[in-house]
């Protein structure tokens, strides 16, 4: 299978795929490899279709121009992606991708299978980009640490050898004894009891009342 076959399994239009490699394969730089290749299909005419390249370094954007004969190539790289989506509509699908900084680039009636598997392609290489960079942020940041504690002058701290002090002999707690209550009086008891029958409801408020000022009336 050549290279041009290689693009051609979601019916993508052969001429504008043999054009657009035909242009890429000067372009590309050493360990780059295309991926995946979308054509654009109008709903009327589509005599000169735009096409979406993906590579595992970039996304390439080839509008023909001057009638065909010849073809403008826009490309931006993993590293100025924010984000890559698509779209899907009456008419296929509008695959938008969205750069750290400017507008985004949109390219409408992409053909919705191609869409899917552009979009597929292009989220997993800038996924893979994303944790690159993550992964050589830490190694930075964990190499400068590494050097900052090595620059660090070592401080030797003497202690100083402190007398053995001799430990307190225990103190023994000898307990208070509890006080004794004094034994109440007479009437102190009758009041109480009396308090209790009326608690019981063994006699009424106004015996209790009348019994309470006679055992006062003693005193």
């Amino acid at each position: 299978m050549n290279i041009t076959e290689r693009f051609l399994n979601d019916e993508q239009d052969p001429k504008a795929v043999e054009k657009v490699l035909g242009k890429l394969s000067d372009m590309l730089v050493s360990g780059e490899e295309l991926l995946y290749l979308a054509v654009q299909k109008k709903p009327a005419v589509n005599l000169l279709p735009d096409c979406i390249v993906v590579s595992n370094k970039r996304i390439f954007y080839c509008e023909p121009a001057n009638f065909g004969i010849t073809m403008n190539f826009k490309d931006i790289s993993w590293k100025s992606i924010k984000e890559v989506s698509f779209k899907e509509e009456l008419f296929g699908s509008k695959f938008i991708c969205v750069p750290q900084h400017g507008e985004n680039i949109i390219t409408e009636y992409i053909p919705k299978v191609q869409a899917r598997k552009l979009y597929q392609a292009a989220y997993e290489q800038l996924e893979a980009f994303k944790e690159q960079q993550r992964n050589a942020e830490l190694e930075e940041r964990r190499a400068a640490g590494q050097q900052q504690q090595s620059q660090q002058p070592l401080v030797i701290t003497e202690v100083p050898v402190q007398e053995s002090i001799p430990e307190p002999e225990p103190v023994v707690y000898i307990p208070a004894p509890e006080p004794t209550p004094e034994p109440e009086d007479e009437t102190t008891l009758k009041l109480r009891k009396l308090k209790t029958l009326y608690d019981k409801q063994l006699i009424t408020q106004e015996e209790y009342e009348a019994k309470k000022a006679s055992i006062l009336a003693d005193l």
